[in-house]
């Protein structure tokens, strides 16, 4: 939404309900983009980062442990023998 800056002042409390819902809220100054209205986003304690990035590792730790060794993976395409089954 292209709005100049002018109209926007009367409508400023509904330009940030939909900045904040993800619409893109573009002010403009004499028919030319002048800025762009977007939301904050959160930012992370150290200790809560930290935490975060742990339980990834964690997560991600058990998955490449799971299933199949990557060496013997495909062995379910061969016989006993070695050869295509």
């Amino acid at each position: 939404m292209r709005i100049s800056v002018t109209e926007a002042k009367g409508q400023l409390t509904e330009l940030v309900r939909r900045a904040e819902a993800g619409d893109e809220v573009i002010l403009t100054r004499h028919g030319h983009e002048a800025v762009r209205l977007v939301p904050v986003t959160a930012v992370l304690e150290p200790k809560d980062r930290r935490a975060l990035l742990e339980q990834a590792r964690v997560r991600g730790s058990a998955k490449a442990t799971a299933g199949p060794d990557a060496a013997r993976s495909q062995d379910f395409l061969y016989g006993d023998d070695g050869l295509p089954s």
